[in-house]
């Protein structure tokens, strides 16, 4: 997961997965993060989700993508991925 430029958690996900069903069946989710170390810190976050699925997904995943792991060397290939895979954020 990771942080959209307006300060919401984002993360990519697909409509069929569990996560996804639950968000639409009921806005209030909450997101754990976890350290890298065993028995190291957490934080948990409580809040409401909004789904976005293909093609209102897109953009937002183009975001998400870039806060992430930087420029991507071709977005019109990233954003047919995208579609082709059906994702949602």
């Amino acid at each position: 997961c990771g942080v959209d430029d307006s300060g919401r958690i984002v993360m990519s996900t697909y409509p069929e997965r569990a996560k996804t069903r639950n968000a639409r069946r009921d806005e209030r989710v909450s997101v754990i993060v976890l350290s890298d170390a065993w028995d190291g810190p957490w934080v948990q976050i409580d809040g409401s989700a909004e789904v976005l699925d293909v093609p209102e997904s897109v953009e937002p995943l183009v975001e998400y993508f870039r806060n992430i792991s930087g420029e991507h060397p071709d977005w019109d290939e990233y954003r047919a991925a995208m579609v082709k895979q059906g994702k949602s954020i």
